[in-house]
């Protein structure tokens, strides 16, 4: 990692030497990193059920954030998000509750505090700052707005108005942002690569962070990973990471961007991609051209680097093609090829026992998110489909260009050359896995609706002949898998898409084939035809 140039790591943490994984030696983790130069800062997973202004706010926040950094005083600091560390707020346009306490008896018609740019929030962010700098003085608190750009803007300003001037402020790059896709309206949801950003969310917090001198941060995923498919090690797409490279650094410019959060839950893999972003943020360095250029030919050789370039151009702008959808992020690209095909059967992927969330918050049952800020899901539909298809024609374009190259590439090069090929056609394979369910959707709502027997049985048809496509994608799937290991995995939550998860969804699909689909025709024929 500091070969990488980056200089800090973060461990999620819910008491001393506590993590949602288990037990995890803090100091022991700060030593190991200052020897490397690098910094550990804590995300916090700390609960907060007491108001500042309780009576006995302090000495409850002493024994919690207070305790962790008098335990450990060496971390750099403290990333705080409202949906991870909430508090019960007094603001009037909340629930006053904490998410997890709220009774599940009774509706919610207001967010959560952890959802909202509540009003109180200074109070709590005054008390988290004097209970952990008096046991850290220097330490960065840093409070990131991730959970409520979607509000009006007056409030998110008004906030960012109110904190602290010794707190960070964190904002995402390019989240929140309405995106127009030929005739209709999507909303850019975290996170993705598909807009370069800075967004208007971003943009309009840093100006008044730029006004008031507040330290400025924001998510920027750069460390070569987002949630446009949730398990692979990293996105192959080296135009797109350039130009959101500059776009940070015109930031730097423009509002004073002075730090990155280039990852959390997906982790960090060392790729070309990473060496590009050390590039991009260093002085002096070469040109991104010359730098790719030379990066083809250290890792395929001079005779494969003309087809390594085509290849990665291709692939950038594959993902220029990708509109990311909250269903989506939440359903097949989270998880890729072992993402289900639900008829009328319920089912939940499996996860693993260690996992934190594991596949428990992928939504099975697709269905498009309505919002107020985006198009129907109806009308979205279509053009989604038409855009990932023209998505996976160039990832398709990129995977045979490599192909070739790896021909061509040196004997000792070819391996590490293979494992980027197994990525491409792994992204390929989720590609097509969500263009089926979207499919799939649309078919299934149209055989619900059809009165006339006949018709149903035709869409049904259909139905059972994407079905059989969707199998086969997930079987091809299985080689690349089991050829990398780091394929089909998410290394904090545990999603899983290895070749047991793929075997799983095969035999999923297979039992609505074998069991579903006849029972449906047996209803069919019970209704006579006019």
């Amino acid at each position: 990692m500091a070969h990488a140039g980056l200089d800090a790591v973060m461990v999620f943490v819910k008491d001393v030497d506590d993590t949602p994984e288990g037990y995890q030696d803090f100091n022991y983790l700060v030593d190991r990193a200052a020897l490397y130069g690098l910094d550990v800062y804590v995300y916090s997973y700390l609960t907060s059920r007491v108001h500042p202004d309780d009576p006995d706010a302090r000495a409850y926040y002493e024994s919690t954030y207070g305790r962790v950094f008098q335990a450990c005083p060496r971390f750099k600091g403290v990333i705080l998000v409202g949906e991870s560390c909430e508090f019960p707020s007094k603001d009037p346009n909340t629930t006053g509750k904490l998410r997890l306490e709220w009774p599940k008896d009774q509706p919610q018609t207001k967010p959560s505090p952890g959802w909202w740019p509540c009003v109180d929030f200074p109070q709590w962010l005054t008390i988290l700052s004097d209970t952990i700098r008096t046991h850290s003085p220097e330490a960065d608190i840093v409070f990131w707005t991730y959970n409520w750009g979607y509000t009006p803007k007056e409030d998110r300003l008004k906030l960012v108005r109110a904190i602290p001037d010794d707190i960070t402020l964190l904002v995402t790059f390019e989240m929140f942002e309405q995106i127009k896709n030929e005739d209709v309206t999507h909303v850019c949801v975290d996170y993705t690569l598909s807009n370069v950003g800075p967004g208007e969310y971003f943009r309009s917090e840093a100006e008044v962070a730029r006004e008031r001198g507040l330290r400025l941060y924001t998510m920027s995923n750069t460390g070569g990973m987002s949630w446009d498919v949730g398990v692979v090690p990293y996105e192959p797409f080296p135009e797109q990471w350039n130009s959101r490279h500059e776009a940070l650094l015109k930031c730097r410019e423009d509002w004073g961007l002075s730090g990155l959060m280039e990852s959390h839950h997906y982790g960090w893999w060392p790729s070309f991609v990473s060496e590009l972003a050390k590039r991009a943020y260093w002085s002096g360095s070469r040109s991104y051209e010359e730098t790719l250029n030379l990066l083809a030919k250290r890792d395929f050789g001079e005779a494969a680097t003309p087809l390594v370039l085509e290849a990665w151009q291709e692939w950038s702008e594959a993902i220029r093609h990708y509109i990311p959808t909250n269903e989506d992020q939440y359903g097949p690209f989270r998880v890729g090829p072992s993402y289900p095909l639900i008829f009328r059967k319920h089912v939940q992927m499996p996860a693993a026992k260690h996992a934190m969330f594991g596949n428990e918050i992928v939504v099975t049952n697709y269905e498009p998110l309505e919002d107020p800020r985006q198009s129907l899901g109806a009308s979205r539909i279509d053009v989604e489909i038409r855009s990932l298809e023209r998505m996976l024609e160039r990832m398709n374009i990129g995977n045979e260009r490599l192909e070739k190259a790896l021909k061509v590439t040196t004997e000792r090069k070819r391996t590490d050359g293979e494992r980027m090929l197994g990525l491409g056609r792994f992204i390929a394979h989720s590609v097509r896995t969500t263009i089926h369910v979207k499919e799939w959707w649309k078919l299934k709502r149209q055989f619900l609706n059809e009165r006339d027997p006949g018709e149903a049985a035709l869409v049904l048809d259909l139905l059972e002949e994407l079905a059989g496509r969707e199998i086969a994608n997930a079987e091809a799937t299985i080689p690349l898998v089991e050829a990398d290991s780091r394929l089909g995995w998410e290394p904090s939550m545990d999603y899983m898409t290895d070749a047991d998860h793929l075997r799983w969804k095969i035999n999923q699909v297979r039992s609505v084939l074998d069991v579903e689909f006849p029972q449906s025709r047996k209803s069919l024929a019970l209704t006579d035809s006019k």
